[in-house]
């Protein structure tokens, strides 16, 4: 792969070794997760918005299921984020029925699928378009071998590194085999959807290594001459002023160094910083020269993630409950890593 360089899921953690051990989605209640939209459907408009909850149906099967019970194709049913499977998940989904006409939406609901609103809006649902997602998750079987009440606290006040998660990448990394395939061009892949989500690792991948390198060097959330930052809660991105009032906007978690999605364009940092993410991005040659190729675009995202929100409970002596929001394209798995050395119930693979 990509002149044997090491393609590693094994990324640094920023608060140390896990003061814990134990084991998630044993049932598909351990993880659960509401999409939250960021605003209000207007309840006119050409295409019908429903908000589902499922257990252990994927997002593109219902996605399916709308289109063939309101007779369009599948290209006229929109959502904001696929969900997991092996989850209890709520989450929009638009259909476009310009007419008055709809179906009876209650045919869907089952003991996996449960219409909780419908209503109506002017605009398709787009990937990415929703503001959050809040999760509730348990860790049971829990061993605690620290501090675990120091380490969430510490995670609350301090954040995270915004790694992408392991899904992202595939099964055992299966994702960035393939994405070197087709970026090294031994593989053309007509599929568009498939193609997408090689890409996507591949970027990600690019990007974790990054937010990695940062977190080694003890500088995720400090300020590095020539960095690029993004405001929290937006995807603003900053320049300089003077370096104490950017110093304590980043200790505050108001502002968030960011790395490269990479792609064409400028770096759009300089200095220490365009020194850092060069080293990185020199080593992954290849796959930058295909992610050009492919015309991507770079963008900027944020290599911390804030928790203001998080929450815990000790459910019994061996579960933990945890809560927190993260915005659209940000991962729980990145939070639970920080806390704990987790693994998935043989029941529940991922």
């Amino acid at each position: 792969m990509n002149q044997s360089v090491d393609h590693s899921l094994d990324f640094p953690r920023y608060h140390g070794e896990p003061p814990c051990s134990g084991v998630i989605r044993q049932q598909p209640e351990d993880f659960q997760v509401d999409e939250l939209l960021g605003f209000e459907p207007s309840g006119n408009g050409e295409h019908v918005y429903l908000k589902i909850r499922k257990k252990g149906e994927n997002t593109l099967w219902l996605t399916k299921q709308l289109a063939c019970l309101a007779g369009v194709n599948v290209s006229d049913v929109g959502y904001a984020g696929l969900k997991d499977r092996n989850a209890v998940t709520t989450q929009w989904f638009s259909v476009w029925l310009p007419g008055n006409t709809e179906p009876d939406w209650n045919q869907l609901q089952s003991p996996s699928v449960n219409i909780l609103v419908t209503t109506r809006h002017s605009r398709k649902l787009k990937r990415g378009i929703h503001k959050a997602n809040r999760f509730l998750l348990k860790i049971r079987e829990l061993e605690v071998s620290g501090e675990l009440e120091s380490r969430l606290q510490k995670l609350r006040s301090k954040g995270v590194p915004n790694y992408y998660g392991e899904q992202r990448f595939g099964h055992d990394g299966g994702n960035l085999q393939q994405a070197d395939a087709l970026l090294s061009g031994k593989v053309r892949i007509k599929d568009r959807q498939r193609r997408g989500i090689y890409l996507s690792a591949a970027r990600s991948f690019l990007f974790n290594e990054v937010v990695a390198e940062r977190v080694r060097r003890s500088i995720l959330g400090r300020y590095l001459k020539g960095d690029r930052l993004m405001i929290e809660g937006t995807s603003n991105l900053s320049r300089e002023e003077e370096l104490s009032i950017v110093t304590e906007q980043l200790d505050s978690l108001q502002l968030h160094p960011t790395a490269p999605l990479y792609g064409q364009g400028r770096a759009l940092v300089e200095a220490d910083s365009l020194d850092l993410e060069a080293g990185i991005l020199t080593t992954n040659s290849a796959w930058c020269k295909g992610l050009e190729r492919a015309g991507l675009r770079r963008e900027r995202r944020a290599v911390r993630l804030a928790l203001p929100s998080l929450q815990w409970e000790m459910l019994d002596d061996r579960c933990l409950q945890l809560s927190f929001e993260l915005p659209s394209g940000c991962f729980a798995t990145s939070v639970l890593r920080e806390c704990c050395r987790y693994r998935v119930a043989e029941s529940m693979p991922v």
